[in-house]
């Protein structure tokens, strides 16, 4: 039974799931919305909403742990603290949002785009 397991797993171990994430959290600061499939925008929503979060609040703390988030990536650091984050300073959450697109052709896997509201 998968009582209060809510990780998905997308069938990688945790290293790549890491960094699956990591990778689509970087894309998502670049562009500003990215398209991937459903259950990978709602395991992503999470990890960018908090990373927003700690960007209103730029201490040396925060821009650290933002950085290890993001794959030491500092042009996306910057663009998530000087660009991004000063938008949301009086919102306190929802920064995010999921579209439901149709399903792939190939694979038949539910689409969404994630973007920032």
């Amino acid at each position: 039974m998968r009582h209060h397991n809510s990780v998905r797993k997308f069938g990688r171990n945790k290293n790549q799931r890491r960094a699956l994430m990591a990778g689509l959290a970087t894309s998502f600061v670049r562009h500003g919305q990215i398209t991937t499939t459903a259950a990978k925008a709602k395991e992503l929503r999470p990890l960018v909403e908090k990373l927003i979060t700690k960007a209103t609040a730029p201490t040396l703390a925060n821009r650290r742990l933002i950085m290890a988030r993001l794959m030491n990536q500092e042009p996306e650091t910057n663009i998530l603290i000087n660009d991004i984050a000063p938008k949301y300073i009086g919102r306190t959450g929802g920064y995010t949002r999921i579209i439901k697109l149709p399903q792939r052709k190939s694979d038949g896997a539910p689409l969404a785009v994630i973007q920032l509201v």
